[in-house]
C-alpha cells in the first residue's frame, strides 16, 4: 500500500515563488476539469505575480483523482515547514481557477479543512480567491471569498457565483465579486483584457481579511 501511495504522488509537488521573508503565503490551484493540471495558465502566472507583491506563493501540482487530499497535504506541509520556508504560517490564502477554484473553496471551509487534514491547529485561510467556476455550495464555515468571472463563459455561468456570494453575504462572510464583459472561461491574469489588474483587487481583498 505504501509503495502504491508513493507512486501515485510521483508527479505531484509544490513550486515555490518566494516573496519576502516571513510574509504570508498563497497556494495556487490550476484548473483542468480534474483531468489534468493547467499550471501554465492558472497557477504559475498567478504565483509569480503574487510573489512580486512580496507574498510567498506556491503552485500546487496535484493528482486530478485526489485534488482535495493533495491540497490538504500541501497546506500541512507548508505549515509544518514554515520556518524553513520563511513563510508566516498564520496567514494564507487559497487561489484557483475552474476546478482549482473548487479546491480552494472546499479547503477554505474550516470544517472541511479540519476533516481532510485531521488537525485543528491549522488556521482557516484568510481568503479564498476564485475564478470562473460553477461552485455553489454555501456554509457558515466558508472563508471570505473573492470571485472574478467573465459573462461569456460557456462552461461556468457567472450568475451561479454571484448567487453564491449573495448567500455568503447573508451569513456575514465578506465577499467581493467582479464580472467582466465579453470574457470567457480561462482568462488567467487577464492581461490585455478588461480584467487586467484584477489580481491587485484580489490581493487587497486578502489583506483586508487577514485575521489577527
Amino acid at each position: 500500500m505504501k509503495s502504491q501511495l508513493i507512486s501515485s504522488r510521483a508527479n505531484t509537488g509544490l513550486y515555490f515563488f518566494r516573496g519576502k521573508e516571513g510574509a504570508p503565503f498563497a497556494i495556487n490551484n490550476a484548473g483542468g476539469g480534474f483531468a489534468y493540471v493547467a499550471a501554465m495558465q492558472d497557477s504559475f502566472p498567478h504565483a509569480l505575480e503574487i510573489s512580486k507583491y512580496g507574498y510567498n506563493a506556491f503552485a500546487l501540482i496535484y493528482r486530478p483523482t485526489n485534488p482535495y487530499e493533495d491540497l490538504a497535504q500541501a497546506i500541512c506541509f507548508i505549515e509544518d515547514h514554515a520556518t524553513e520556508l520563511g513563510v508566516n504560517p498564520r496567514h494564507y490564502s487559497l487561489w484557483g481557477g475552474s476546478a482549482g477554484a473548487r479546491m480552494a473553496a472546499e479547503l477554505g471551509n474550516k470544517e472541511v479543512l479540519y476533516q481532510l487534514t485531521d488537525r485543528s491547529d491549522i488556521p482557516q485561510a484568510d481568503a479564498v480567491i476564485m475564478q470562473y467556476t460553477g461552485f455553489s455550495r454555501v456554509s457558515s464555515a466558508d472563508a471570505p471569498t473573492y470571485v472574478s468571472v467573465g459573462d461569456n463563459d460557456w462552461i461556468a455561468n457567472w450568475r451561479t457565483m454571484k448567487q453564491r456570494l449573495f448567500y455568503l453575504e447573508q451569513l456575514g462572510i465578506p465577499t467581493e465579486f467582479h464580472v467582466y464583459s465579453g470574457l470567457n472561461h480561462g482568462f488567467g491574469l487577464g492581461e490585455g483584457t478588461v480584467a487586467e489588474g484584477w489580481i491587485n483587487d484580489a490581493i487587497n481583498f486578502w489583506k483586508v481579511n487577514m485575521h489577527n
